[in-house]
């Protein structure tokens, strides 16, 4: 008799959607965060698989480098990694596709010049050697 007895508060204001809000909240983000990005980069690099051709420089998965001198089938390419050996690769391990007509990424100071003279980054910051 001393105790009061406890009365529930009345929680059916929002009830259903209200409840599953912050959940669906959570899915949208991960969706444009993680899921989507994911599934473009698959695109691309599906894309990039199945335009390999032969003379093309590619990279494995692994690291390795070489020229591309037969295309086998749809998921095997053979590539020639030095001077008469060849090897046997599946095209999903590839992780990177130069094409022969990319430009190599060399320094081109013309002989006889500085770098202050050829107009490179020590030349832009107004340093010599």
């Amino acid at each position: 008799m001393w105790i009061s007895p406890a009365y529930a508060q009345s929680g059916g204001d929002g009830g259903g959607l209200m409840t599953f809000l912050p959940l669906i909240l959570i899915f949208v983000v991960f969706y444009f965060l993680l899921i989507r990005p994911q599934q473009k980069k698959a695109k691309e690099h599906r894309a990039m698989v199945d335009n390999v051709r032969r003379g093309d420089d590619v990279v494995t998965g692994g690291g390795i480098m070489g020229k591309v001198t037969k295309v086998k089938d749809d998921n095997t390419i053979q590539i020639e990694v030095a001077e008469g050996v060849r090897i046997n690769v599946v095209k999903g391990t590839l992780s990177d596709v130069r094409s022969k007509s990319a430009p190599a990424a060399n320094d081109t100071t013309p002989a006889g010049k500085s770098d202050g003279e050829s107009g490179g980054i020590m030349g832009k910051l107004g340093l010599k050697k």
